[in-house]
């Protein structure tokens, strides 16, 4: 399964120009990708830079063949009551049986500008891996405080669903909302968390928990674990953020991240960044995970 993440800075490359198009054909040019997670995501956002459009609809009708989940983290209406939304999105070619959108925490941060923050989780399944919950997110960038307890937040999301699926709800009302769900302990959460690894926030994602499906004690602790020292032991992460733009500093680094869960991990087969392309202020990430 390859899986590429993006934040697309709402599809605005370096040269000022939008254009969902362009980010479609770079995500393209890394791999046959069965999985597409782009984050700032713009519709209806006329006074930004470049004007983006329905950016929802024009993804829709540059994939074919998939379908697009878009999650709005910030959804709102402007002085004329035009409605507005900014966040995350998820399309796959692959069967689809649960979507879901979390809130992440917000606390108050009166010293700096911020903006809500959420998680889009869509529960997949791949022939090469089976059953996969796939979460994307884009974590604050200007408190400290709010992404720690949105990485935290992430950590907690992840040990609820792999609870859930080592001891799923009782079975009943078929045909309803209350239908039994696919769960699964299988999880891929990529993204734009705004840090570097040396973040306490990235150590935060990986603190191990006691797997759900035995008691205490019964059974190795499980993580979600960075997925790039998996794939390149020799090397520190590629950067993806201030490569070529130094609007937020002169250093690149690591910002975007591919958090895999242990049963995972040793079906990582590829990682890259493509560390060419200006179509946005951070570089896309692929991920291959198969046999």
């Amino acid at each position: 399964m390859k899986l590429v993440t993006w934040n697309t800075q709402w599809c605005r490359g370096l040269d000022g120009e939008v254009s969902t198009r362009r980010i479609v054909e770079g995500a393209r040019s890394m791999a046959d990708f069965d999985v597409l997670c782009l984050q700032e995501i713009a519709s209806g956002y006329d006074r930004m830079p470049g004007a983006p459009g329905d950016q929802p609809a024009e993804l829709r009708a540059l994939l074919p063949g998939f379908r697009l989940f878009f999650g709005a983290a910030v959804e709102e209406f402007d002085r004329e009551g035009r409605r507005q939304r900014f966040g995350n999105l998820i399309a796959t070619r692959l069967p689809v049986s649960l979507v879901r959108h979390h809130p992440l925490p917000w606390p108050p941060e009166p010293t700096v500008s911020t903006m809500p923050r959420m998680c889009t989780a869509v529960t997949l399944t791949s022939p090469e891996l089976g059953t996969v919950r796939v979460m994307t997110t884009h974590l604050e960038y200007y408190s400290s405080v709010q992404r720690r307890a949105q990485a935290q937040a992430l950590r907690a999301l992840h040990i609820e669903a792999c609870a859930q699926a080592a001891a799923p709800p009782a079975a009943a009302f078929d045909d309803s909302p209350f239908q039994p769900k696919h769960h699964t302990q299988q999880a891929i959460l990529c993204g734009d968390f705004n840090m570097e690894a040396s973040d306490p926030a990235h150590a935060e994602i990986q603190q191990p928990f006691t797997a759900p499906s035995l008691p205490a004690g019964g059974a190795p602790d499980q993580r979600l674990q960075d997925a790039w020292p998996l794939a390149h032991p020799e090397r520190p992460h590629d950067p993806t953020f201030r490569l070529f733009d130094k609007t937020y500093g002169n250093n690149p680094a690591a910002f975007d991240f591919v958090f895999i869960s242990d049963t995972l991990a040793p079906r990582v087969r590829r990682m890259e960044v493509d560390l060419q392309t200006r179509a946005s202020d951070h570089q896309p990430v692929l991920i291959e995970l198969g046999d």
